[in-house]
């Protein structure tokens, strides 16, 4: 029997959209002779921008459509098409699709609304909808979509209404949007702002063709650079992380307004598109771990694209600063460091250099060169000159206000500028000056412009953390073994849960699991004391809450009565509850104490967490999210970027804390969250204590959750 064929890889599934982006050939199934309805304005727009290819209108009521001949159905049309637009009610657009399918198209844009966006009997005709595309291996976008367009080759299967503010313009720019609403008024935006767009790809109800598949799409497509994406919930994870791994690869940056981070905007982005936006703290570490950035607002995705349209990304971002004015070094300096750019100091000896120019200049690091290069123009390359070669900064931001549009120092200015970049053509250099006549001209000059320094910095900022990943993307990868793990039928008890985890490289404190207070006694002889005592049961997750945790024990006597207590509270407290027994540990002094997790996200499974331990972490939330596995050196980068790593690092004199074994911890915890599979529901490990450096760290109590069992 021969064996099924593998599935298609994710470049080969992302280029299967050709036929839909970049068709030869286009149906309109309803469409319309008045260009302004929805299925007459492809038709129109298509005619007016030239599309080359077949363009063949189906209406059965009519001869011609807009001045082309129409066919009355499906197989009428000269010959398969590339791709249909469909824009009939929905039994007639499950039935168009069956009818292009047994023709041969090899995609569909299904505009109809009405499908699982609406209700039920909506959802089920969407699954008949992508069951018969399916069936003839169409690649389907939409329903409930406003289209695509692809200006290079004249396609315009869309319509939205946006063009009437004015055509494309040509540039590196590719949109996708789950919205269609929202990812023309992107482009829309760009227009006003003279940024070139070439594509613009709406998902709608994600039937089949998913935002991942438009992104893989975009970061193997020449026609696109740089890319901006809308996305209320990630359906689809597979699909999704190959898009944004190859992005990366290929060096192309994505900016991602991902919207749904509060709850009320949860359920709206769940009521809009039919669709889960998920866990924003998760899609966050995602991104992250892609180096895809996210913009806050729309202004700010496009300061960010029209950034990355220079193609500079600096891997290791410094900023260097030119200002006529001490209180915009100031602001810009602010404002770097909100972004997290450093801006180290010039040189001693360009410092002193420069003071001979200017001795009255502030030359550190922002370079104030003051208004005395208005009495002497040569001053301005001398000084920008300096802040480059002198400074070696990989962005430099130059603020001007007005003067670049003064009549008597722009143009020299303008002059020395465009000469020192040409001398540091692998800078980006930036400008934030107050003249708009003057922008296209410092635009040509390789400059970007910005009003606002504020807004030019985020910028930098942004362009520095696409470097950061490009060159994360060009190291390779360790693997990360995986243990074995062998999970046991129901919910474990503290004690196993950290058998189970210490097996696979999370330590535990030195403890025993004891049925009788003899036995406690021996064990905490054993350990030493002071020991605590915990009431042992796999029905009882949370202990404290209870009184189930005894701390600073001393001697035998407190072992005999704290066991007899701890079974008293089980009882009054939880009197359904399977009591094993109670759990004698060695007390821990002197320790960090931190927290580890796995939480299996619906979307993107398994996810590691770590934080400040013990209360804080309900209280303060400083934690880092990561998928997993991942190995010791990424795990010292999240425990790194926790706002508490002082903590850990020696603060106010404390001894610095074990990090490499906390490092350690950590990423054997994200191998074993993967080894154990998707009945692993969660794991808590807190508090982790973590000794001085060299000492190791222990888990100190741990749960282990198993998926379908509440508590």
């Amino acid at each position: 029997m021969p064996a099924e064929p593998a599935a298609p890889g994710p470049s080969a599934r992302f280029a299967s959209l050709d036929p839909l982006v970049r068709p030869r050939s286009v149906a309109v199934i309803g469409a319309s002779d008045e260009p302004a309805r929805i299925g007459g304005r492809p038709i129109a727009y298509m005619k007016s921008r030239g599309f080359q290819g077949g363009l063949w209108p189906v209406n059965p009521k009519r001869k011609t459509v807009q001045g082309l001949p129409a066919f009355a159905s499906v197989a009428d049309l000269p010959e398969a098409p590339d791709v249909a637009i469909i824009a009939v009610p929905v039994e007639l657009a499950i039935q168009a699709v069956e009818d292009l399918g047994a023709r041969g198209c090899r995609a569909v844009i299904v505009f109809t609304a009405g499908f699982a966006e609406v209700d039920e009997t909506g959802e089920a005709a969407q699954r008949r909808l992508t069951e018969a595309a399916a069936r003839h291996g169409m690649r389907l976008l939409g329903p409930n979509c406003l289209g695509l367009f692809n200006a290079p080759v004249g396609f315009f299967g869309t319509f939205t209404a946006s063009f009437e503010k004015g055509w494309p313009i040509p540039g590196p720019i590719g949109i996708a949007s789950q919205s269609g609403a929202y990812g023309t008024h992107v482009f829309a935006a760009a227009l006003d702002r003279g940024l070139g767009t070439n594509a613009c790809i709406t998902t709608g109800n994600e039937a089949e063709v998913a935002l991942g598949d438009v992104l893989g799409w975009m970061a193997q497509a020449p026609e696109v650079e740089v890319i901006c994406a809308y996305a209320e919930g990630i359906r689809e994870s597979e699909r999704f992380l190959a898009a944004l791994d190859l992005a990366r690869r290929n060096r192309k940056p994505i900016v991602m307004m991902k919207v749904g981070r509060s709850r009320l905007g949860g359920q709206a982005a769940r009521s809009h598109t039919a669709s889960i936006a998920g866990d924003d703290a998760v899609t966050q570490a995602v991104l992250d771990e892609f180096g895809v950035v996210r913009a806050r607002t729309t202004e700010e995705m496009l300061d960010f694209a029209y950034a990355a349209t220079r193609r500079i990304y600096p891997a290791r971002n410094t900023l260097g600063v030119l200002t006529v004015s001490g209180g915009a070094g100031v602001l810009i300096s602010d404002a770097a460091e909100a972004a997290g750019v450093e801006m180290p100091p010039m040189p001693e000896a360009a410092q002193a250099r420069l003071r001979e120019l200017v001795p009255f200049c502030a030359p550190r690091n922002p370079v104030d060169c003051t208004a005395q290069v208005t009495n002497d123009l040569s001053l301005i390359g001398k000084f920008a000159e300096s802040v480059a070669r002198d400074g070696g900064y990989a962005s430099i931001l130059a603020f001007w206000s007005q003067t670049a549009a003064g009549r008597s120092v722009g143009p020299r200015l303008q002059e020395q500028m465009r000469a020192v970049r040409a001398a540091f053509p692998d800078r980006l250099w930036v400008m934030s000056m107050l003249a708009p006549g003057k922008v296209r001209e410092y635009e040509q000059d390789g400059f970007l412009c910005f009003e606002d320094p504020s807004r030019a910095v985020n910028a930098i900022a942004a362009m520095g953390r696409f470097g950061e990943a490009f060159a994360e993307a060009a190291r390779p990868r360790p693997e990360v073994a995986l243990p074995r793990v062998a999970l046991p039928e129901t919910t474990p008890s503290e004690a196993v849960a950290k058998a189970l985890l210490a097996e696979a490289g999370v330590p535990a404190v030195p403890e025993h699991a004891c049925s009788d207070s003899v036995s406690a006694v021996a064990a905490a002889e054993e350990i030493g004391y002071p020991v605590v005592l915990k009431i042992l049961s796999p029905d009882i997750l949370h202990k404290s809450e209870i009184g189930g945790v005894l701390l600073d024990v001393a001697d035998a006597e407190g072992v005999r009565q704290g066991f007899a207590t701890l079974l008293e509270r089980a009882r009054r407290h939880a009197p359904a509850a399977r009591i094993e027994g109670v759990l004698v540990a060695k007390q821990i002094r002197g320790a960090v104490e931190m927290a580890l997790g796995i939480h299996r996200d619906p979307v993107f499974g398994p996810v590691a967490m770590v934080g400040l331990g013990g209360i804080f972490i309900e209280v303060l939330k400083d934690v880092a999210f990561r998928r997993c596995p991942f190995d010791p050196a990424e795990a010292e980068r999240m425990i790194r970027g926790l706002r508490g790593f002082p903590l850990l690092d020696g603060a106010r004199g404390r001894p610095k804390a074990d990090l490499a074994a906390l490092s350690r911890a950590l990423s054997a915890l994200s191998a074993f969250a993967v080894a154990a599979g998707p009945r692993l529901a969660s794991v808590d490990v807190n508090p982790m204590l973590v000794l001085p450096e060299g000492q190791g760290c222990h888990a100190a109590d741990a749960v282990i959750e198993l998926a379908g069992e509440g508590h």
